[in-house]
This record gives C-alpha cells, structure tokens and sequence, in this order.
C-alpha cells in the first residue's frame, strides 16, 4: 500500500515537471513572498488534465477522477516537498499549511461523468466531479469565505498550542461553520480548540443558480402539459468569481455536494472549471430551399420574399402579413449565440386590429430560434433583486425575460397590458441597450450602495392593438400624411422599437380568406392547409437559419454610400432631426446586412440597401408621416406572389423604387460621401 501511494507521489511529480507544473509553483510561490503577509494556509491552483494523468500512471488518473480528496492530498504532499527541498517559503513548517486546489481541464466524455440537470440524483453519491450543462438564470454578488484558519490549543502544555498542527481548510459542500467554529477539540489531548485569528485567510465566493436549457422551450411558449425545472447552485470561488454572466449557456465541472443547513439539506455543486457553452442546432439547407435558390438566382429580391410569403402557412394563409414576416425573418437572422457588442438589433412594433392572429404568428415565429422567451406582463422583464436564499444575506440578482433571451428573441406581447411603468422601463431599455439594478447597501449587508448594469443583447417584439383608440374617437384632423395612430402607445415607445409595421390593411383584405383558413384548420387539423407550401417544413427554415445566422458579411461601396446618402437626405428633409436619431444608420446596417444574409451572401449589395430604405421609410412614415421620398405602404410587396409574372413585376417595381431612391439622394443629399466620415 505505502509503494502504491509512493509511485503516486513519483508520478504527480513527473506530471508538474512535463506540464510545467512546477514552474507555475516557483512563480506563485514568489507572489507569496513579496506580499509579506502571514498566513495559515497557502493555496496553489494546479491545472491537470485527465488525459495525460492517464498517460503517466493509470492509478494515479483514476484517482483524480474518482477520489478528488485523496488525489490533493497526493500533491499537497509533492507540493509541500518541493517548497521545502527548494526554499521556496520559508514560513511553511507542516505540510497542512499547503492548500492544493486541482482544476480539471475537462472529463472524460463519457455518460458516466455528465450530470444531467433535469435528472438530480437521489440520495448520497459519490463525492467525484461531474460535467453539467446549463443556463445561469441568477447570481449573487461577491462575498467573503475562509479558505483556511489556524487553531491553538488551550491547553499551554499541549505541543498543539503552538505552532501549524491545527489547520483548516474550506473541502467542497462545506458550509461556513465547517471551517470555523468554536467547538473543536484537540487531537491530542481533548481540549477546546481556540482560532489564531490574525492568520484567517479570506477568499471570495459568488452563488449562481443553474438550470437546464430545456427550460427554454417551457419560457419559449405557453406549455400545453405542465413542467418542472428545478435550478441548482453552484458556488464559485476565488478565481472563478465574475466569470459566469446572466442568461448564459456554460458547461462546467464540478463536484455535487449536500449542504446541511438544518432542517434541509440542500444539493450544491462546487465549480472546478467554467467553459461557455454552445448547444449543437442543426445548420443545413434543405434540398428544398437549394432548389428555390437555383431557381431565384436571377433576382437579389425572390428568394427572401417566398420564404417570407409561405412562413408560417399553418397559422396564416401565404401572402398575408408578408411584409410582418419578412421583418421576423430579418430579425430573426441577426441574433447570435455569441458575445458580440458589434450585432446590430433588429426590433419589431406591429401595430394590428387582429392582435389575436399576429400573436400566433409571432409565437409561432420563436420557434425558429434556439433562444426566444415569451414574456408574461405578470413576471419580470428585467433583472430584479431579492435576498438570498442560502444564510449569506447578500443581494441575489434574477434574470428576468430579458436576459434570459441573451442571443435570441423576447417576446412581449402586448403592449396595453403593460401599466405606464413598465413600459417607461421598456422604452429606456430599448433606448440604452441595457438594464440598470440597485443594491441598496444596509438592506443586503453591504459597505455602500451599488448599481450594477447589465447589457441587454436580444432583439424585443411587440404588438399594439391600434384599434383601441377608434373605438374612443376619431383621428385629428392635424394628423400628418402617412402616419398611424398608435392607440394607446406612447409615441416615444413606438419610437424605441426600430421598425414598426402596419398590418390592419391586411387584416381588412384578407378577412375571408382568414376565415376560410381558420374553419379548415379547425375541421381537418392534421391535414396541411396548402400541400404546395409545405415542402418547406418548420425545420427546413430552423436549419436554414442557424446556417444564415453564421454569415459573415461585408458593406460594398456602394450599399455603404447609399445607406449614408438616404440618412443624410431623410435628416435634412424631416426639419425635426430628433424623428431620425444617429441610431438609424445602425439599424439601415443591420437590415441590409440580414438580408443578405438571407440570400445567403457574404457581400452586402445595393439591392440589399433598397430593401432597408423601404421598411426604414415605411416605418418612419407610420410615426411621423410621408416625406418627399414618397413610396407606397407596400413598396416591399406591391402585389401578391402568385406565380413567376408576379414576381417579375415585383422585381420591376423595386427597381424603379430604387432609382426613385438614388434621385431622393442626390436631390437633397449630393455630397453626402463627401461627409460621411465627418458626421
């Protein structure tokens, strides 16, 4: 048994000297020099990887993977040697004052080793680490723990009453009282234990509560059979602290741990290693869709437009509401799973008489995303504060719908079931882009007050149901051409929202087709309502996205001076240049960028442009009326796609809206590219 443990010891000495173990030992243990501090315990983070532990000495792999305390005993006692054989800290007497923290690179991948959320285990396992997947829906703020602490005996003849025989150190699962107290009694000869305090050593630690991304589908819609997720905490310590952010996806290892804290015993994982995680999305394009693309090469414009046209064929009949559809497309394209502070948001007001059918669509819609969140006016949209459930009594902060739709969509519904306040906070955040959290200080245990700022990187949708208001009176007489009444929404908060699209002229023209549509869908549910537009299925367009989503793109010269051009022109004309904010260059950019995107290009072309323009226009005519860049309201679609005439004379419209488009520019904006760098 001692040769077994020796050769061990061998073979953890020859890991730190090929994995430059060692040299990271030398380094750490010249910071705790120059700090010319006295402590009790000395803590050195030791990086292995499993894989080559096993390559060296197979006991000594397994060991680490399945008996994580015997296996830091092992390098505490190499580690302790080595200081010693080198002089590295001469303040070092016992070999517990050195604190061995193993950070495991990763685990075997096999099912053994993976912890599934959904599946909490029962009963008391094996103290060992697990893989686990999930997403941080909460955290609290930083506080202090012991890492380790000295105790004296009391009695003056014991040989514990003096010097390093007495030191503990904070294991995995341990509460606060585990490490310090007031009732240990000596080894040696039983008497009480008394802590040397002036050697605590204090370290950090945050709560984060996880919980499995299949909770996801649950917040993506209202579900139809009930679920139960239930969130894990996972403590993070010292150097891992701040590293795990809201409304993330991580995978990380970890060791499960029960918590007593009487009456409960509460299941708590101990972070060892944190790593973002991406969940896998199928990212393909159908043979459907590649047939559609070879067929609509000829044109920059059809593509887009059919999918736009036959989206959602089992909730509204094809070619209603394509404009609406459209613009999910394209907002529905410009999220990312990735942190990019650079992604240009894409948000959507549709203003409806039929809130009913464009809430099905947009439902419907979230379902093409691997991040949406529905929101409900009864929960929380932002990131809230509330007490902390595990005895710390700091601040814990909650996600709120918001920021658990990091990369994807939030849904809001309806706007006029929000009361004034929330939408007021909704109307700052779309214009900041983030969402601020008080921690008043003497509530949560704090020195001092503190406000922390979370970004907020989702694209929002919306509905207002404009008929509201011509049930209450009717419209001004003052009212500028073009514009819509918005009802009850402030005309600030449909400014927020970067495009507003008007669907009651559809509503009112397609109303028997509507019916006709809802009536077969309710007589034959399980029969297609349109054969020829189910050949594109809801997965073909999840995949196709996912594979569109991924594109880099890139602004050509020419798209770049005609976004430029038509902002400049759009300022001068519109005297009121607070109705066209800088911000709309930026989401010109992202609407031309999503549909190249959507064409499956990686060069933005002027094509791409004139499509930005039309929605941006008709957008701002729906707030603030018609400028001298007068287009129809359905400029983007000025006929139904029946057939291959209708969508060359779509084509042949656009083109003539374009060049209307370049004359607007050089009319009051002709040397705009003279400037741009200027404004």
């Amino acid at each position: 048994m001692a040769a077994g443990v020796l050769e061990m010891k061998e073979a953890v000495l020859a890991y730190l000297d090929r994995s430059g173990g060692l040299r990271q030992l030398v380094e750490d243990c010249k910071q705790y020099n120059d700090s010319q501090q006295s402590v009790a315990v000395y803590r050195f983070c030791i990086h292995v990887n499993p894989s080559d532990l096993i390559e060296i000495d197979a006991r000594l792999g397994n060991c680490v993977l399945h008996d994580p305390v015997k296996a830091s005993g092992l390098f505490q006692s190499v580690c302790f040697i080595s200081i010693k054989t080198l002089s590295l800290i001469e303040e070092i007497h016992t070999e517990n004052q050195v604190n061995v923290v193993l950070k495991l690179t990763h685990l075997p991948p096999f099912k053994n080793y993976f912890l599934d959320l959904r599946d909490f285990p029962r009963g008391y396992g094996p103290v060992r680490p697990f893989v686990m997947e999930g997403l941080v829906m909460a955290m609290t703020c930083v506080t202090k723990y012991t890492q380790g602490a000295r105790f004296l005996c009391t009695e003056n003849t014991c040989p514990c009453s003096k010097g390093f025989h007495n030191i503990r150190v904070h294991a995995p699962g341990a509460t606060e009282s585990a490490t310090v107290r007031n009732d240990f009694s000596c080894a040696l000869c039983c008497s009480p234990l008394k802590e040397d305090v002036k050697f605590r050593v204090l370290g950090d630690k945050q709560l984060v509560e996880m919980i499995h991304a299949g909770a996801l589908d649950v917040l993506r819609t209202h579900p139809l059979d009930s679920f139960r997720y239930q969130s894990m905490t996972v403590f993070l310590r010292d150097e891992l602290c701040n590293t795990m952010k809201i409304g993330r996806l991580y995978r990380i290892v970890g060791i499960p741990a029960h918590v007593h804290q009487w009456p409960d015993v509460i299941l708590s994982v101990e972070a060892n290693s944190i790593q973002p995680w991406t969940p896998e999305c199928p990212s393909f394009i159908s043979n459907n869709f590649q047939a559609l693309l070879g067929v609509t090469s000829c044109s920059p414009w059809r593509f887009p437009a059919i999918m736009a046209n036959v989206l959602g064929s089992h909730v509204v009949p094809p070619g209603m509401y394509t404009t609406l559809k459209l613009c999910l497309l394209l907002s529905l394209v410009q999220t990312s799973a990735e942190d990019r502070d650079t992604l240009g948001y894409l948000d959507v007001l549709a203003l409806t008489t039929d809130s009913l059918i464009i809430d099905r669509l947009l439902t419907y819609s979230l379902g093409l995303v691997p991040r949406a969140i529905r929101h409900w006016s009864l929960g929380e949209m932002f990131p809230s504060v509330t007490k902390d459930q595990h005895g710390t009594g700091t601040a814990n902060i909650q996600a709120g719908s918001a920021l658990l739709a990091t990369g994807g969509i939030c849904f809001i519904g309806d706007l006029a079931s929000y009361k004034r306040e929330k939408l007021e906070l909704l109307q700052s955040a779309l214009e900041t882009r983030a969402a601020a959290v008080f921690i008043p200080g003497k509530k949560y245990g704090e020195d001092a007050d503190q406000q922390l700022c979370f970004p907020l990187q989702c694209n929002f949708w919306a509905l207002a149901d404009s008929g509201l208001s011509a049930k209450k009176s009717v419209k001004c007489d003052s009212a500028v051409l073009g514009s819509v009444d918005t009802g009850a929404i402030p005309s600030q908060m449909s400014d927020a929202f970067g495009l507003v699209i008007n669907c009651q002229e559809a509503a009112s023209e397609w109303s028997s087709v509507l019916t006709v549509h809802t009536l077969r869908r309710a007589m034959r549910p399980r029969e297609p309502p349109y054969p020829a537009c189910m050949q594109f299925t809801t997965d073909d367009y999840e995949a196709f996205l996912a594979y569109a989503r991924g594109l880099e793109v890139e602004l050509c010269p020419e798209a770049r001076k005609l976004i430029h051009g038509y902002y400049m022109a759009s300022r001068r004309v519109r005297s009121d240049t607070a109705k066209l904010p800088a911000s709309y260059i930026k989401l010109l950019i992202s609407l031309a960028e999503a549909h190249a995107k959507l064409c499956l290009r990686s060069r933005v072309l002027e094509e791409d442009t004139v499509i930005a323009v039309l929605l941006c226009e008709n957008s701002l005519t729906l707030k603030h009326g018609a400028s001298a860049l007068v287009i129809p309201p359905n400029a983007v679609f000025p006929c139904d796609l029946h057939d291959q005439d209708s969508l060359h004379r779509r084509d042949v419209t656009l083109q003539q809206v374009h060049q209307q488009i370049l004359q607007f520019v050089f009319s009051y904006a002709p040397g705009a590219t003279a400037y741009i760098s200027e404004e």
